[in-house]
């Protein structure tokens, strides 16, 4: 009764989190506890009526009195409360109030002093990267140094500087940063990164882009964990060599804790094995039962104290991650369980640990790695003991090695979608495959980790023994990685189709009319998920102008068939491009077109998508001697994807299912477009002049929908008079911009707005405005 009250009261806790995404949460939770106590008050006495005219007695002590449930509706209403309490503030000094404003047209240097509290690591654009606590700022006038008096500041910062000047930084250091300090925008395209919430989660509100780093104390380091992973990181490392050594090291400590190579881990979180880079409940298990099995024939006493340094050991060298902390928090009741002689109740420690450490950091509940680790975790204990039961007909080894990763895929899958919207195909046959070898890495792992502790050269020489298992590994996963199809892009699901999802898999957890037909539930499952997709996207018909520096990026999706008009710079494929269309459930870009906007020759972006994403038809439009290299690049990866390549020159006319294109000017360029009969053009850079002459030459068509970069907007929206006018930025005097709204033409800037969507029902939306809208009711 005790742990059925208590599981409740965690559970209001948790919920009362989770109801501050919608107005009134807390009056909710309150309701739904006092419904809740009605019920069950009625229940109780329902039976105590049973018990006066039979001799029988119900189990009452089964049912949880109605003021548990009134608790708990209150502890859900605290919890409301206490969460905007704890979501970090700006400070009255604080450093993002120093930002320049945007309107500045110049760069403004400054010198920001503070304290080094991470360890530098490197980024995917080859950066060293940290945190600051900053205290002090100082304007910077000319490369001389500063003027004026420096303020005094507080707050922490994202810092990035030269590979070169983050070498030899270490936590604790007083550095003095020269940079550029900026405010992290909002996503401006759909699925984009959200760097602003990231660095706000982290307590964060500005940033550092650095370009000199002067350390203000030369004194040796203090001692700190860091010292201690560099030591366990650089001894796998010496035999090992690179990606194994990282790798290993990443297996023991986790990725956030070494610079694990980003191809590496992508590799992995593409094969949907992300998991095993991450330090949480797999590798706590394995190192509680290596010191409990080896300190076996010593008494409780000396095993329990063995377990917990050996917990406290693994939780300073990973780090404070709510997963791992999750993990030594259970691995603990598992300690207190063995010393009082009583069985582990998994369900009720788990529900502790997470209370636990969301009332430290209420936070955190919206932290996907915590969440993803919980319900993984879950899974395991509650799912796991029915498919091993249904897999009796196979051995227990087998049977346990598929139980175990299906459990937790059945309860990560549906957050998954909802946040990716992407299925690793082959992960649940990667994950029952490669199991033996994540766990002799582990295993050896964290003994080379705490013999290298000791004695670096032998932690080195055992490290050297897992060479074979983790090449191994890396040649399995970059195998199902390459295959057809590794990764399948149903598409974002909808949080009621998520809330649903949860509610059938929690009815098959604990109703005994829905485990006897799992498979029903099942069918629905995928039907809620499938059939909304399809329908979505076989009546879909949008065009979405990406928000894309100064290129023009554009994706038209038709009932299931989408085409993408030109890929920008190097980075834009990558970031901008693949995850819009994941979120969209695209699997196939049926139509690409290809112009050189820039004159630069960077269209890498290309390769970037036809990495993941196959093309049927690409059409690139006169190739210059600039980019010779790279076309022939992407007609070698068309035709091995056995697609058509196709160059075409200029003028030619390309037709596809509702678009009709045609390159009118190289120099410019110019691209004309038809998109079912709405009229589009686009214009590289241009002088005025150009402009004028093209007007009297006819080379200009005017359109209805007009993309331009800031500088010709003027010139352009004057002469041609689009209904609709799209800028990449509006670096425009307000007297011009005063000039442009009193005509008809409607103005966007992708700088500004984010990417603009049309749709036959909506017209024009700027995602960035939308976005708004739609969390406002939020």
């Amino acid at each position: 009764m005790i742990q059925t009250s208590g599981v409740i009261i965690c559970l209001a806790y948790i919920l009362g989190l989770l109801f501050t995404a919608i107005p009134w949460g807390g009056v909710w939770m309150l309701l739904l506890g006092i419904v809740g106590a009605v019920f069950l008050q009625r229940r109780r006495l329902h039976l105590q009526k049973i018990l006066s005219k039979t001799k029988t007695a119900p189990q009452l002590s089964n049912i949880p009195h109605a003021r548990v449930w009134l608790i708990a509706g209150v502890v859900g209403l605290l919890a409301t409360l206490y969460f905007p309490l704890r979501v970090p503030q700006v400070g009255e000094n604080d450093i993002s109030k120093f930002v320049p404003p945007e309107s500045s047209n110049q760069e403004q240097l400054l010198i920001v002093r503070g304290e080094i509290i991470s360890t530098p690591r490197l980024t995917r654009s080859q950066r060293g990267q940290f945190w600051l606590e900053a205290n002090k700022l100082d304007e910077v006038k000319n490369d001389k140094g500063p003027v004026g008096l420096g303020k005094g500041v507080t707050g922490k910062l994202y810092v990035t500087v030269p590979i070169l000047q983050a070498t030899g930084l270490y936590p604790g250091q007083e550095v003095a940063i020269t940079g550029i300090l900026y405010k992290p925008k909002p996503p401006s395209n759909p699925g984009a990164f959200d760097f602003q919430k990231y660095l706000q989660q982290e307590g964060a509100f500005a940033g550092l882009v650095g370009r000199l780093v002067n350390v203000l104390d030369e004194e040796q380091p203090q001692w700190g964990w860091w010292q201690v992973r560099e030591r366990i990181v650089r001894s796998q490392v010496k035999l090992l060599g690179v990606p194994a050594g990282p790798l290993v090291s990443a297996m023991v400590l986790g990725s956030k804790a070494v610079d694990l190579p980003y191809n590496t881990r992508d590799t992995f979180v593409q094969a949907g094995l992300a998991h095993a880079l991450a330090a949480s409940g797999f590798q706590t298990s394995l190192l509680l039962g290596v010191i409990l099995g080896l300190a076996k024939g010593f008494k409780k006493s000396t095993q329990i104290t063995l377990g917990s340094l050996a917990l406290i050991l693994f939780l300073c060298l990973t780090g404070f991650q709510p997963a791992v902390l999750r993990a030594v928090i259970m691995g603990f009741a598992a300690l207190i369980a063995l010393g009082l002689k009583r069985k582990v109740k998994q369900l009720g420690s788990l529900l502790v640990a997470a209370t636990i450490l969301l009332l430290f950091n209420p936070l955190w509940i919206w932290d996907l790695g915590f969440q993803l680790s919980f319900l993984a975790t879950l899974g395991l204990i509650v799912t796991v003991p029915a498919l091993t039961e249904r897999l009796q007909w196979l051995p227990p080894a087998i049977a346990s090695l598929i139980a175990v990763p299906l459990a937790a895929m059945i309860w990560t899958l549906p957050l998954q979608l909802f946040v990716f919207g992407v299925v690793p195909t082959y992960s649940l046959l990667l994950n029952i495959i490669s199991t033996p070898l994540i766990s002799v890495i582990s295993i050896g792992g964290i003994i080379s980790a705490v013999v290298a502790l000791i004695i670096p050269d032998a932690g080195s020489t055992l490290a050297g023994l897992l060479n074979y298992p983790s090449d191994w590994l890396i040649k399995l996963v970059e195998f199902f990685s390459s295959l057809p199809g590794n990764s399948y892009a149903v598409g974002k699901i909808g949080i009621w189709q998520l809330l649903t999802v949860y509610a059938l898999i929690i009815l098959v957890w604990v109703t005994t009319w829905w485990q006897k037909r799992w498979w029903f539930a099942s069918f629905i499952a995928f039907g809620l998920v499938l059939i909304p997709v399809w329908y979505s996207a076989s009546t879909l018909f949008r065009i979405t102008v990406l928000a894309a520096d100064d290129q023009p990026v554009i994706i038209v999706q038709n009932q299931g068939k989408v085409t993408l008009i030109n890929s920008g710079y190097e980075g834009t494929g990558r970031f901008t491009i693949l995850p819009f269309l994941q979120q969209q459930g695209v699997n196939q870009i049926d139509w690409a077109i290809a112009s050189d906007f820039q004159h630069n020759g960077n269209s890498n972006s290309w390769l970037e998508v036809m990495q993941a994403l196959p093309i049927k038809f690409f059409y690139d439009y006169a190739p210059s001697q600039e980019n010779f290299l790279i076309s022939q690049v992407i007609q070698q990866s068309v035709q091995k994807q056995k697609g058509v390549y196709q160059a075409l020159p200029v003028g030619q006319t390309l037709t596809t299912d509702i678009i009709v294109a045609q390159l009118i000017n190289q120099e410019s360029p110019i691209l004309q477009m038809q998109i079912q009969g709405q009229s589009w053009l686009l214009v590289g850079n241009i002088k005025s002049t150009e402009i004028y002459q093209l007007i009297q030459t006819g080379g200009l068509p005017r359109p209805q929908v007009l993309w331009c970069s800031g500088e010709s907007l003027k010139e352009l929206v004057k002469a041609l008079q689009p209904q609709v006018a799209i800028a990449t930025n509006a670096n425009l005097d307000q007297k011009a911009l005063s000039e442009i709204n009193q005509g008809k033409t409607k103005l966007y800037f992708t700088g500004k707005d984010g990417a603009i969507q049309w749709t036959p029902q909506r017209e024009f939306e700027p995602f960035i405005q939308t976005t708004e809208n739609k969390t406002s009711v939020l």
